[in-house]
């Protein structure tokens, strides 16, 4: 065990009550450590970028500002491609090692916007000036619109043949006038990330973000197996942090189960939350299940490293240890219910079922003014109004609560103890 990577489990309840079937929640959190805190692997990174008529003015500035500055945040180890589309696609600076900051810039100070917007065809040729180096540099793709485009379904295939290359995406919608479903689909599908950008002058900082969490990358290949002993169940494992969202996990025996985790960045990590159907027991301590996560450090030469924690769990009929819970992973457990109550919300609304979903928003608002999310709790209250009054959600409470709603979870949140 080499060390570079930490891993810990902690249960929501240390105790739970002897002979009775019922849920457990244990808090996972897979941390790169301070041996790969210096690892700086080189960045590829493609910025697709939408300069269609529906992007003049401030938006189309705020993008050469944006890319300005993530050129600055890049250098000769590092390669960058910038993709311009409209209706038509045009690769403005190829695949190339970002030796001459001052000519990229000048290529991107010349983008005007025109004309209308397809999105696959960009994609398909960023992708190939990405795939174009097979270095191993930590490959990104930024894609950035305002706007509806042409064959979604082509967009998806896309989105597929990036899964396949190594090419996360980052899919970022500026306004309102965008489909998320879209370019959420679009980021699962290839392994990435999708953001609603409210406000123009906010583009910089997604694309800060973007390349610097690219460029902290240091942990490959990482995958989180699960052993757990007969009589205990997975029902979820929920990613919480960076964002909140359902992995799922593939079956590898009867009770061992795998969840890819990809890679991790230095100074952020995986933090996951499993669900496990417990069995009755008698009282007294157990072994329910040991969590294990192999990775790689390929700067470090570093490949197959593995660490291993037992989850042990204690059963009672102790009434005061049955009152023990451990506070910042039962808020974890809360702010994954809130998330739950609002994706559920957005499926009956879908189906037309509009009680269903106000039913859920409300229960889902009551959660997050407990947990002291105010503004996404109050954007909640006046979609509720709207679904009241007309029976649908605005495009930006829509567009709010689906991304904001990820975010709810923070490292101040958990206050694990260090060790």
């Amino acid at each position: 065990m080499a060390g570079e990577v930490t891993l810990r489990a902690t249960l929501a309840r240390p105790y739970l009550p002897a002979q009775t079937a019922q849920v457990a929640y244990v808090l996972i959190e897979v941390q790169p450590t301070q041996v790969v805190a210096q690892v700086r692997m080189p960045v590829n990174v493609g910025f697709v970028l939408d300069r269609s008529g529906s992007m003049k003015g401030e938006k189309i500035e705020r993008v050469r500002q944006a890319v300005s500055m993530a050129i600055d945040l890049l250098d000769a180890q590092d390669i960058a491609s910038i993709v311009i589309f409209d209706h038509r696609t045009e690769v403005l600076v190829p695949a190339a090692p970002v030796t001459d900051r001052r000519a990229i810039k000048e290529r991107v100070a010349r983008i005007r916007d025109a004309g209308g917007t397809r999105i696959a065809p960009a994609v398909d040729r960023a992708l190939r000036e990405i795939d174009r180096d097979r270095s191993g540099a930590i490959r990104r793709l930024v894609l950035l619109t305002d706007g509806q485009t042409e064959n979604e379904n082509e967009c998806l295939l896309r989105a597929d043949d990036a899964g396949r290359l190594g090419v996360p995406i980052t899919a970022l919608g500026v306004g309102q006038d965008w489909n998320e479903d879209l370019l959420i689909e679009m980021a699962n599908r290839s392994g990435g990330t999708a953001d609603y950008i409210a406000r123009p002058d906010e583009i910089t900082e997604y694309f800060r973000n973007t390349v610097q969490k690219a460029q902290s990358v240091a942990v490959q290949n990482a995958i989180l197996n699960l052993r757990l002993v007969q009589g205990i169940t997975p029902r979820a494992v929920w990613q919480v942090l960076p964002l909140i969202s359902n992995l799922g996990y593939r079956p590898l025996s009867d009770r061992e189960v795998s969840v890819p985790l990809g890679e991790l960045e230095t100074g952020a990590g995986r933090t996951l939350l499993v669900e496990l159907l417990v069995d009755q027991r008698p009282a007294g301590t157990y072994r329910i299940g040991q969590a294990e996560v192999s990775y790689d450090v390929p700067a470090l030469g570093r490949s197959g490293e593995k660490n291993r924690v037992d989850v042990l769990l204690t059963f009672t009929n102790d009434p005061q240890q049955l009152q023990q819970v451990h506070p910042g992973v039962m808020n974890v457990v809360e702010k994954v219910s809130a998330f739950k109550l609002q994706t559920r919300a957005l499926q009956d609304l879908a189906q037309g079922d509009v009680a269903g979903a106000t039913q859920k928003l409300k229960s889902a608002v009551t959660r997050l003014l407990n947990q002291g999310e105010l503004e996404l709790a109050q954007t909640m209250q006046q979609e509720i109004k709207n679904l009241e009054q007309s029976g649908q959600l605005s495009s930006e409470g829509q567009k709010t609560i689906k991304f904001q709603g990820r975010k709810t979870v923070r490292l101040s949140d958990m206050d694990l103890p260090q060790e």
